[in-house]
């Protein structure tokens, strides 16, 4: 099933993506909705991120090139930052980049959605407590990271998480691909099993940390191929179940503060 959020004129609405169009639906969508009876041909409504995150967590240096440059041994603490939800935007939405610099960096990600109350989850039963999968691009400008390694700032600004087009719940996520395309050329192409902490053990960590709720978001990592990019330039990332998040960049029209 694909769930996507969407806008209709002034109203924002949820449905599901079928055959015969978006059907509209009320209600909780991880626990309790229903149709209302209305469809709307996706040529007349504006797409959205597909959730209203309740927190987004990015996990940091996670792909290796081929297999073979897998570690033997799993980090122990693997890198993991946060990100603003007032970076979230949809698809076909700019990406803004922060006066007084050219260039940021496109990172596209399998991004997974929580579903349900998770703490001290073993890494076999991960799975029963997620929700479904979706696109991410952790946009990043490492001109603001922190001498001392802080990733912070240059992972928050405005428009800096795209999220979409769909949220979908049927997903095998070890076996997928993660792509992406810098005006059509072809960027990313990686497996999920070319990730350094894969996801089950991901998830588990994080776990073990904090308690996971309904609702967030966890960006697993980008593949090799993620580069900077200017103003004019759009991207297009990919996992073919889920579909295209493509968004362009434009510059900002105030300069934010200096790097």
């Amino acid at each position: 099933m694909k769930f996507t959020r969407f806008a209709v004129e002034s109203d924002i609405l949820n449905g599901v993506v079928t055959e015969e169009g978006i059907k509209e639906i009320e209600g909780d969508i991880f626990e309790n909705w229903s149709y209302t009876g209305r469809i709307f041909s996706e040529s007349d409504v504006t797409l959205l991120a597909p959730l209203e995150p309740n927190q987004i967590i990015g996990i940091g240096a996670n792909f290796v090139a081929k297999a073979e440059d897998r570690p033997d041994t799993l980090p122990e603490i693997p890198v993991f930052f946060f990100k603003p939800t007032s970076s979230v935007i949809g698809p076909e939405e700019e990406i803004v980049i922060p006066g007084g610099i050219e260039e940021v960096k496109f990172e596209s990600e399998l991004a997974v959605v929580i579903g349900k109350d998770t703490k001290n989850v073993g890494a076999e039963d991960v799975l029963n407590h997620v929700f479904g999968y979706t696109v991410g691009n952790d946009v990043t400008a490492p001109q603001y990271f922190h001498e001392d390694g802080h990733w912070m700032a240059g992972k928050s600004f405005d428009t800096f998480t795209p999220l979409g087009p769909y949220l979908k719940t049927e997903l095998d996520p070890l076996h997928v691909s993660v792509e992406s395309r810098l005006d059509n050329v072809e960027k990313q192409n990686s497996p999920t099993d070319l990730m350094i902490v894969p996801i089950r053990e991901m998830i588990s960590y994080l776990s073990s940390v904090m308690t996971l709720r309904k609702g967030d978001v966890i960006l697993t990592g980008s593949p090799v191929g993620a580069e900077m990019t200017g103003e004019g330039s759009t991207i297009e990332c990919e996992i073919e179940e889920i579909g295209v998040l493509r968004n362009s960049f434009v510059k900002a029209e105030r300069s934010a503060p200096s790097v």
